[in-house]
Order: structure tokens, then C-alpha cells, then sequence
């Protein structure tokens, strides 16, 4: 028993334990989350303007639940707002003479465009000529002049569509810093108008995994933080692999856009125009000539040009995939951080649950030992203890069904329905709980005392929250002997009943017998006879109960008595019977009728002759407790 529990004390501190170190792993404030790496990481660019401020307002406004807060987060936001516009100004401004970073790729870049508007000069300057050269022709010639003119505009067009997307691409490779922050202050200017636009509905300011929740709610929210956790990194993953499709897709469609490039190379080269008249080639690796079919060289244009169009698009969708991934990957350090603090509250409530049990097994231990030091009978110390301990476990039942559950909305209805219910269905058993405690008060019954119940005569042997059992006397047997049957009653008879009691206060009761003198016998001489034998056999028990009743004649305001023998005379047909009134205890009503018996029965036998009666055990002070 003892290493049994010493094992439950064992794995109530390893649990406690655990729930200590859950507590401290889990800690942290929701308000300052790690976010995750992107695999797409911002180029530095973006370091060069501090959007944390603005970012950090935004965020804490959707906490504002009171008009109070929502003012100042208004506020806020406002100023940090016109921050961020300073930051951009200040960023584009010292961006406006850098260049960004010389890596290879930025370099590369730079000389492909250094390429193309230089081969948009070129072009203009051949548009320019052939419109001269159109309006001062003759008519003959203005139609192939025409039509010339409109190939060398599609080529200008293709030159300036290539142009912007190595911008595109310089943006990208962290070469242009000025044009980014451009982008930023677009895309801010454009966020903002639609914030302006949009009311949040206010949010609740219970944080996730809240301890004011039950266990149970706390386990469902945690639960609902881990799906949608799984559905932003799910969201996260499906834009990245996205951006990934797109760069695969732009990749390809750049080979493609590289072959119609090569094809209309072929195109100029079987043409009439004029070799060494200077073209675009140089620039952008695109070389015209004025020889090549007006038509075939049109609509070849005009395919380079939407798919240089695509390209740019496709490049741009890339870009704002990355970021949607980026933003993704943000708000799934928020919801980590909400789930980490869910599960906080979570290890919070089990571990109220583990110091419940081990409170209730440590006031069961120190009650053992409380219990064992007082001076009790066994009976009662018993059953002190058991209330003691099934108080302790009931209370410790409502709070870890508080925990679980949590307390209910309209706890003062609930409890009300329940008590109405309760005390309904389990009347008798509310009534002898009840019934118990007036049994225990000071006029009430203890183990071994002598009792009457509904009519029941017996030696009380034990009493228990809810019932009193009798060592049944009498019935078939003699009166004061037992019957060998133990009878049970509830104990609502302490209350809405009564009961008997001889031995707990007041432990004396009267008690007669009857001799008869038969005809011819001087009855005077024998009845002073038996007043003498029964004075000396209840003098002792005689002064004790006057004495007991004294006190009690004071405490309640009642009349004394006398507890003196009394003998009485009645005469029959038969001779003279003697009726002898006596006091004596519950429990020692038998035997005391037995000696009295004895003695008289050896006088009548002697004929007068006063025979000392049996050996009779004289009061003490314990009796008279």
C-alpha cells in the first residue's frame, strides 16, 4: 500500500514536472512572433527603407477592442503612416544617384539595356527618316515607304517593350533600388486607399489559448490554429511553387522570344535593304532590313512584341507570387506563434489538473496522520475521516470539471435547476446526510449505546454518513439479550422521527418486578426484607443517578426526583404480590434483575431468612460518564 502510493505521488510530480517545463517552453508573447525564412528572400533593397514602425501599428490597431484604444491606434497608425512616407522620400532620394550593387548579374543586365536604348535611338532616328522620306515622296513610292515605316515602328515598339523588362529584370536583380522604392511607394499609396475603404470587424481580446477557457476549448482552438496553420503553409508552398512554374514558364518563353529574334535575323538577312545602312542589331541583337517582305516582317514584329509583352507580365506575376509567399510566410509566424501560446494555455489547465490531485493526496496523507492523533473512538475517527476525505475529492471533482468544462454561462440558474433536482430525487439520502451530524452533536447516539428506533430495541454498532446499525435485543428473546440480527436504518429518523437513547444522557431507566407472598405467609416481615435486599442492591446506582439528574435538574430548568427503591403491596386471590420499583443502567438492566431474583428467590426459600444476594459490580465514575 505504501509503495502504491508513493508511485502516485511519483507520477504526480513527474507530470507537475512536465507541466513546469511545457510552461517555460512555451512562454512568450504573441505580440513579438519569429517569423519564418522565406526561401524567396527580399533583396536588399527593401532593407533601405524601415517599414517596421507601420508595420507594427498596423498590427497592434487590430487589437484595439475599445474605443479608447481604437482612437489611439488610429492615432498610430497615422503618425506612422507619415513616417513611412518620410522613409520613402528619404530612401528615394539617396537612391537617386546609386546604381544598387555591382554583381554580375546587375552588370549583365546594365549592359543589355545600355544595348537596347541604344537601339531605340537608332530606331527613332530611322522612324524619323522614313516619315520624312514618306511625306516627300512621290505616290508611287509612298506605299513602300509605308509600309516600311510601320515595320521600323514595330520594331521601336519591341525595343521599348524589351527595355522595360530588363528595367524589370534590373529591379529584380537588386540594380535599381530608385525604381523598387518607386514600387513600394506605389504599392503602399494603393494599400492604403483600399485599408481606407475597408472596416475590420472588431476582434476579440481574448488572446488564443486564453486560461479563462476550459481544457476542452483551449484543445478545439489549438486544433482549429494547427489547421489553419497547415492551410498557410499549404497557401505558402502553392505560391512558391507557383513562382517556381512562372520562372520555368518565363525561362521558356524568353528561348522563344531569343528564336523569333534569331528568325527575323534570318528575315533582314534575305532582304534587299541595304546592308550596311546602321540598324538596331548592335542594340538589342535584333537586325533589320529594308529588303525583307513588308508583311512576313510585320507580323513577325508584331508576335516578338506580345511576347515580349507575356514576358514582362509573366515576369511581374513572378515578382508578386514571391511577395504573396513572403506575406504567407509572415502571417504563418503569427498563427505559430498563436498556436505556441494555445498550447501554453493548454499545459497550463493540465497542470492546475496535476497539483488538484496532488493537493488531494497530500491533505489525505496529512488527515491519516491528524486523525490518528486525536483521542476518538475508532468508529468516530473513522467516519470523520471519510467525510473528511470524500469533502476533499468532491470539491477537488468540481474544480477539475471547471477545467475541463469550464464554468457554465449562467452558473446561478444551473445550480439552482441541479439543487431543485438533487433534493427531489435524493430526499431521504440529503435528509439522513443531514440526519448524521445531529447524530453527532452532543444528544446524539454513539457506538454501544442502547437505543430505540421505530420500535426496534438494540446496542448501537455503527454509524456511517447515511444509516445506524442495531445489534437487535429482544423480540424472541429475552429482553436485553441479542437477537444475533443487526438491523439498518437510514439516518433521517435523528430528524423528521425520534429515537430512544439510555445510555448517552440520562443513562437510567426504571425498572420493576413483581414477588407474590403466598396465602398463609406474614407478608409484613418479608416485604421489609425486600426493600432492605433491593436498597443494598441499587444504593450505588442509586446516588449516581440522583446525582447525574441533579445536574441535569439545573442545566434544564426541570424538577429533581428521587431514586429511591419503592415497594408496593397489591393483594390477589392467590396471596400478596410485591411490586418493587428500582433504578439501574440500560446495559445493566439484565443482570441486575438477575440478582435481584436470586436474592429473593433465597428468602422465600429460607423463610425469611435474609440470604446475601450475589456479588453485584458497584458504579464508578466511568459509569457515571
Amino acid at each position: 500500500m505504501k509503495a502504491y502510493r508513493g508511485l502516485k505521488l511519483i507520477v504526480l510530480l513527474v507530470l507537475a514536472a512536465g507541466g513546469v517545463v511545457g510552461l517555460i517552453l512555451t512562454r512568450g508573447s504573441r505580440n513579438s512572433p519569429q517569423l519564418r525564412n522565406s526561401p524567396q528572400g527580399e533583396r536588399g533593397v527593401i532593407q533601405l527603407v524601415n517599414q517596421r514602425p507601420f508595420e507594427t501599428a498596423s498590427r497592434l490597431s487590430a487589437l484595439a477592442t475599445t474605443p479608447e484604444e481604437q482612437h489611439l491606434a488610429q492615432e498610430a497608425f497615422r503618425l506612422a503612416d507619415r513616417e513611412l512616407d518620410l522613409e520613402f522620400a528619404s530612401a528615394l532620394h539617396a537612391t537617386s544617384q546609386w546604381s544598387g550593387p555591382e554583381t554580375p548579374e546587375v552588370r549583365a543586365v546594365q549592359e543589355g539595356i545600355q544595348r537596347i536604348e541604344a537601339g531605340i535611338q537608332s530606331q527613332q532616328q530611322e522612324v524619323d527618316q522614313l516619315t520624312e522620306a514618306a511625306k516627300k515622296a512621290r505616290a508611287e513610292r509612298r506605299d513602300e515607304l509605308q509600309q516600311q515605316l510601320e515595320v521600323s515602328q514595330a520594331e521601336l515598339n519591341l525595343y521599348k517593350e524589351a527595355l522595360g523588362d530588363a528595367k524589370d529584370d534590373l529591379i529584380r536583380a537588386g540594380g535599381d533600388p530608385h525604381s523598387r522604392i518607386q514600387q513600394l511607394v506605389e504599392n503602399h499609396e494603393a494599400a492604403s486607399h483600399a485599408a481606407d475603404s475597408f472596416k475590420f470587424p472588431p476582434l476579440s481580446s481574448t488572446e488564443p489559448g486564453s486560461s479563462r477557457g476550459s481544457l476542452l476549448a483551449q484543445w478545439s482552438e489549438w486544433n482549429a490554429i494547427r489547421e489553419k496553420e497547415k492551410e498557410i503553409l499549404q497557401a505558402q508552398r502553392e505560391a512558391y511553387q507557383a513562382a517556381a512554374e512562372g520562372a520555368t514558364a518565363h525561362d521558356a518563353l524568353e528561348r522563344q522570344v531569343q528564336g523569333e529574334q534569331a528568325q527575323n535575323k534570318v528575315l533582314t538577312a534575305k532582304g534587299s535593304r541595304s546592308a550596311s545602312r546602321p540598324g538596331p542589331a548592335a542594340a538589342g541583337g535584333i537586325e533589320t532590313s529594308p529588303e525583307r517582305t513588308p508583311a512576313a516582317s510585320v507580323s513577325l514584329l508584331k508576335r516578338l512584341s506580345d511576347d515580349r509583352k507575356a514576358l514582362a507580365i509573366l515576369g511581374k506575376s513572378i515578382q508578386e507570387l514571391n511577395e504573396l509567399g513572403t506575406v504567407y510566410s509572415r502571417w504563418g509566424g503569427l498563427v505559430e506563434m498563436d498556436a505556441r501560446h494555445a498550447l501554453h494555455g493548454i499545459i497550463e489547465s493540465a497542470l492546475w489538473i496535476v497539483m488538484m490531485l496532488m493537493l488531494v493526496f497530500v491533505i489525505n496523507r496529512t488527515g491519516e496522520h491528524f486523525f490518528a492523533r486525536l483521542a476518538l473512538e475508532a468508529k468516530q475517527r473513522a467516519t470523520l475521516q471519510a467525510v473528511t476525505r470524500i469533502s476533499v475529492q468532491v470539491l477537488a471533482v468540481m474544480v477539475i470539471l471547471i477545467v475541463l468544462f469550464g464554468p457554465p454561462n449562467q452558473l446561478s440558474t444551473v445550480l439552482g435547476l441541479a439543487g431543485a433536482g438533487l433534493t427531489v430525487v435524493l430526499k431521504d439520502f440529503i435528509v439522513s446526510f443531514l440526519g448524521w451530524f445531529v447524530l453527532m452533536g452532543r444528544q446524539g447516539i454513539r457506538v454501544g449505546d442502547w437505543v430505540e428506533i421505530n420500535g426496534v430495541h438494540g446496542e448501537v454498532i455503527e454509524i456511517t454518513l447515511l444509516r445506524t446499525v442495531l445489534l437487535e435485543t429482544g423480540n424472541w428473546t429475552e429482553a436485553g439479550q441479542p437477537t444475533g440480527r443487526q438491523v439498518a436504518f437510514l439516518n433521517q429518523y435523528a430528524i423528521d422521527g425520534y429515537y430512544f437513547n439510555f445510555t448517552t444522557s440520562g443513562q437510567w431507566l426504571w425498572d420493576h418486578l413483581q414477588v407474590l407472598i403466598p396465602v398463609g405467609e406474614d407478608p409484613y416481615p418479608l416485604v421489609e426484607k425486600i426493600r432492605s435486599i433491593v436498597d443494598k442492591e441499587t444504593e450505588s446506582n442509586k446516588h449516581l443517578a440522583e446525582r447525574e439528574w441533579q445536574r441535569v435538574s439545573r442545566h434544564y430548568g426541570v424538577r429533581s426526583f428521587t431514586a429511591e427503591p419503592s415497594v408496593n403491596v397489591k393483594p390477589t386471590d392467590n396471596g400478596v404480590v410485591v411490586i418493587v420499583r428500582y433504578i439501574t443502567r440500560a446495559d445493566d438492566r439484565t443482570e441486575t434483575r438477575y440478582r435481584l431474583n436470586s436474592a429473593l428467590v433465597e428468602l422465600l426459600h429460607h423463610r425469611g431468612e435474609i440470604i446475601p444476594p450475589a456479588e453485584s459490580v458497584p458504579a464508578t465514575a466511568d459509569s457515571e460518564k
